[in-house]
């Protein structure tokens, strides 16, 4: 699968993902573990909502 996510796109998942699971790890709640795939999505620069729908922000392959 090729990546779909651009660099902009991919630090903003990161750093979101890590807020996710910063707060979810302090409150103790499911939300540390919704955070990974964001985080995760944001790593490997693959969006599997934009492959449904067709964004590719990745504009050195667009």
């Amino acid at each position: 699968m090729k990546a779909n996510a651009g660099m902009d796109d991919r630090v903003i998942r990161m750093f979101i993902g890590i807020i996710i699971v910063s707060v979810g790890i302090v409150a103790n709640s499911i939300w540390a573990a919704l955070g990974i795939p964001v985080f995760l999505s944001g790593a490997i620069g693959i969006c599997p909502l934009y492959s449904l729908i067709g964004i590719n922000t990745n504009h050195k392959q667009a």
